[in-house]
Formats: C-alpha cells, structure tokens, sequence
C-alpha cells in the first residue's frame, strides 16, 4: 500500500503540476490522446532500438524516459478532454507491449554486438517472453471472468528496474548492474506467471465444479484464434 501511495503521489504531482501546461497546449492545438500514444511508443522504441545495441546505454535510457512520460500526459488529456474511451485503454495497452519488447530486444542486441555475452543475450530474451506472458495471462484470465492479479513483477516494477538499472550501468561504466537487473527479472517474472496460473487454475476447477461465478460466455469456451 506505501508503495502504491508513492507512485500515486508522484503521478499526481508530474500530471497536476509538472506536465499540466503540455496537457493543455496539445488540447489547443488538437492533438488526440491515441496520437500522443502513439508518439511515445514509437519514441520509447527508437530509443531502445537505435542506442542500446550500440552500447549507448545511458542516452537509450534518457530518451526511453523522456517519452514514457506520454503514459502520463495522454492519460491525463483524456480525463481533461472528457475523451476516455474503451479503445483508448485497449490502443494504450498495446502499444505498452511494443514499448517493453524493444527494451528487451535493444539489451538483447547489445549483447549480441558490443555486449558479446550469448548468456545475457539469452537472458534478455527470457524476460522479454516472459514479461509479455506475464500481461497476457491476466489479461486471458479477466476475459474469462477471472482474477489473475498479483505476483511480484508488474509492468512499472520491470520498467523502473531495467531503465534504472541501465542507466547507472552506462553513467557507471558496470555492466554488472544491468546483468543483475535481468537476473532479477527473470526470476520475478518466472514467479509472477507461475503465480498466476496456479490462481487461475484454483479458479477455473471451481467453475468446473460449479462453486465458482459464471465466465463472460458462460462456458469459458477456448480463445478463438
């Protein structure tokens, strides 16, 4: 609960206090929250992708956060503008699996080039598999009426890590941070799917049995490709 307090805080604060004028000015000149999206993940991408495979990893990070406050400004123009919409969650959401992929992939390309490490590559790989698993098994589990919350690897927790950890590493000069950070993640997010399988199946023999509440459908029916 702290920590969830702190983060509210500082989004409050960047959104209501540090990033309000940039909300108001793209509202002027008419540019949608979707786009304002969209910008930022493509800028999130080029960071990730241009720099990090040169070993550019402090200026990869720079820019990755630099555009990452777009989660922040296309929120808040969407509750300014009164525009909130189901597609807007959904295109958010999306493009969040673009933003974390090129991450992941830039590390694993760094590894592959100046980096020259095939277990780190490996590694980097991992957690860019596992991290998308890890959003899809609870995004499957809620369309299907049922709750897959919890573990110890949220989509913040492995940006704020992996950026943080990539940046001290190139300021640093100790690529010892970054190969600590992936280890990291690889364990939570083995733990975080594994978790949420395991809740998803306690749930899912409940509806079997018929002591557990109706999915969306009714039968609970295999995802159509």
């Amino acid at each position: 609960m702290l920590q969830t307090s702190v983060l509210d805080r500082f989004k409050d604060f960047w959104q209501g206090v540090v990033l309000l004028p940039v909300v108001r000015l793209f509202i002027r000149l008419g540019i949608s929250p979707d786009t304002v999206t969209f910008v930022g993940t493509v800028g999130v991408c080029a960071g990730a992708l241009v720099f990090f495979p040169t070993g550019h990893l402090l200026t990869g990070v720079l820019v990755i956060t630099a555009f990452v406050f777009s989660d922040l400004v296309d929120g808040k123009m969407a509750r300014e503008t009164g525009r909130s919409s189901a597609f807007g969650a959904f295109w958010d959401s999306t493009l969040d699996r673009f933003g974390d992929g090129a991450i992941f992939a830039g590390l694993a390309l760094y590894y592959a080039g100046p980096g020259d490490s095939y277990l780190y590559e490996c590694v980097s790989l991992y957690c860019l598999v596992m991290g998308s698993i890890t959003s899809y098994a609870r995004a499957r589990a809620e369309s299907l009426g049922m709750d897959a919350k919890g573990g110890i690897a949220e989509r913040a927790d492995r940006l704020v890590l992996i950026l943080v950890a990539a940046g001290l590493s190139g300021l640093l000069d100790l690529p010892v941070l970054v190969e600590v950070a992936l280890w990291i993640l690889a364990f939570a997010n083995t733990y975080t799917v594994v978790f949420r399988i395991r809740k998803v199946h306690r749930q899912a023999v409940a509806l079997d049995a018929g002591t557990g509440p109706t999915p969306p459908g009714g039968t609970g029916a295999p995802e159509t490709p």
